[in-house]
């Protein structure tokens, strides 16, 4: 090996290492540390050891630990980010890492490329991942590395070089106005009927529903508060939190009919308890299973299933209960802004980009105004 004369720290130096055919340009960054890249020519290595020297000096130069992907990612979510987040997030997360993994596991973290990355997303597709899927893949690689930009194991965030995966919006299937009366009409008298309604004249999300609590509701003045959602998850059972915004923590007002069937729904469940006797779980749930616990969720889409069939409507997530209710609503002439709060939509951006498409276009009345104020008017007029 010849070698050129070693610098004291934060310097560099180049040299040849004749067994391996290759220049290194090495920097030191502090006692005992440094950094080598190997390279084909001694201007390269010159080149390299002076880029190396500018990004140490500000700060930008990855002096992380070399390891794979797969390594760092799950580190990441399980010693650094875990406790930051929801447990039904952090579940989530580490199912998208797993996709993560799979691919591109093995790459070093510190070799990855945004080509790598791109073919990835577009195999994934290919695959038969939902373009959401992707897009929820893009979103925790790309905080993954932020934190390893933060901490100098990488220089870049290669994901901030790539667009992020468009989302081809599935086409719903909300009820119309005569389809939500055909479904309600058809169970009377059913254990889901106080729900189904609640999420047709609401909009409310499944988690909101099974989560809402008498306590929530004043009969008197006719109003809910929105105040708590919860999921199902595997290994952890049922998880209550708060609405992930400011703007999901909503009051609701509720008309006259639907305050009596609240009511009528609460005697049937006084005369419940009152037969299972000790067994049942006082939760103050609104709707509760037989026994005072939370609905499960996955009962609730296959009772729902089942009515949808009976009633002869099409099958639809339970989801889109709640986009037929902004549907109808649009169709009523309710202004968005109401039906972004009523959603418990952050931003009124969001409420348009969903059904903005549906909002009569009132272009017509423009025309007319600008024809009333600089339009000839006729003789007779």
């Amino acid at each position: 090996m010849t070698e050129g004369k070693r610098r004291g720290h934060h310097e560099g130096s180049v040299y040849y290492v004749a067994e391996r055919d290759r220049w290194v340009a090495e920097i030191s960054l502090g006692p005992g540390k440094r950094k080598k890249f190997y390279c084909k020519t001694k201007q390269e290595a010159n080149r390299k050891r002076n880029e190396a020297l500018r990004e140490l000096e500000q700060g930008t130069l990855a002096t992380g630990p070399q390891q794979k992907l797969k390594d760092y990612l799950e580190d990441w979510i399980e010693n650094v980010h875990k406790d930051n987040i929801r447990i039904s997030t952090y579940v989530k997360y580490k199912k998208l890492i797993k996709y993560i993994v799979a691919d591109l596991g093995e790459v070093r973290l510190q070799k990855l490329t945004p080509e790598q990355v791109q073919r990835f997303y577009a195999k994934k597709r290919k695959d038969g991942l939902s373009s959401k899927t992707v897009h929820e893949i893009h979103g925790v690689l790309h905080l993954a590395l932020k934190h390893a930009v933060r901490w100098n194991y990488v220089s870049r965030n290669v994901c901030d070089l790539l667009d992020s995966p468009r989302v081809v919006s599935r086409e719903g299937t909300p009820l119309t106005l005569e389809q939500a009366k055909k479904l309600l009409e058809g169970i009377r008298g059913h254990r889901l009927e106080a729900v189904l309604m609640m999420a047709v004249i609401t909009g409310m999300r499944k988690g909101e529903i099974i989560a809402l609590r008498w306590s929530d509701i004043d009969l008197d003045r006719h109003i809910l508060r929105v105040l708590h959602t919860v999921d199902y998850i595997p290994g952890y059972g049922y998880v209550e939190n708060e609405p992930k915004t400011q703007a999901g923590k909503r009051t609701i007002d509720l008309p006259e009919f639907f305050i009596d069937m609240l009511k009528h729904h609460r005697a049937k469940q006084v005369e419940r308890r009152l037969k299972v006797g000790e067994v049942w779980e006082n939760r103050d749930l609104v709707f509760p299973d037989l026994t005072g616990g939370y609905l499960n969720p996955i009962h609730v889409l296959r009772m729902f299933k089942k009515i949808l069939e009976r009633a002869g409507l099409p099958d639809m997530p339970f989801h889109d209960l709640r986009h037929s209710a902004a549907t109808i609503l649009i169709s009523m002439g309710i202004n968005p802004k109401v039906i972004q709060e009523l959603l418990g939509h952050s931003d009124i951006s969001i409420t348009l980009g969903l059904y903005g498409h549906l909002f009569p276009s009132m272009q017509q009345d423009v025309v007319d105004k600008w024809q009333d104020v600089f339009g000839e008017k006729d003789e007779d007029g």
